[in-house]
């Protein structure tokens, strides 16, 4: 019970980063904005047990664009972040390891296509949203950025002795 406790308030905290580093701290692109929110779903999914790391993803992400005006993209927000904590272990003794890195690549291309295949849906057109594409790229790499320096942080402090 107490993992479980633990689990929840570490899911919730990390839920409110993901929220505010996405909804806050942004760049407006196309028809949308680039953000680091998804440093934070990549941590989560490296540190928490995986149902905790998809609530985090698909919770933080919804949260933000249902609450910052960007309501259209709520559902594709809330698919593909939950889906992109499935490539991350925390099986590792390490967040950034060779495997969360690789993880990395999958979770950049389900971020950028998904993304590029929602807009193509909503808009009913397969070339437009090739614009947007771009700040995807941003997004991820400056997500990427956040991932790798906070979790060789977390990685110095010794995860296994404060998760």
């Amino acid at each position: 019970m107490k993992n479980r406790i633990r689990y929840m308030t570490l899911a919730g905290i990390f839920c409110a980063m993901t929220f505010v580093f996405t909804a806050y701290l942004h760049i407006p692109v196309y028809t949308g904005y680039a953000h680091i929110g998804d440093g934070f779903i990549y941590l989560a999914a490296c540190l928490l047990p995986l149902p905790y790391g998809i609530f985090v993803g698909g919770i933080g992400a919804f949260l933000a664009d249902m609450l910052t005006g960007y309501m259209m993209w709520a559902p594709a927000s809330l698919v593909i972040k939950s889906l992109t904590v499935v490539f991350f272990s925390r099986k590792a003794k390490r967040v950034v390891c060779a495997r969360n890195i690789l993880a990395l690549i999958p979770a950049w291309l389900l971020c950028i296509g998904g993304y590029y295949f929602y807009e193509g849906i909503i808009t009913g057109n397969f070339i437009s949203p090739l614009a947007s594409v771009t700040g995807n790229i941003i997004q991820s790499s400056l997500s990427t950025v956040v991932f790798i320096v906070v979790g060789v942080i977390i990685d110095k402090l010794n995860k296994e002795n404060n998760i």
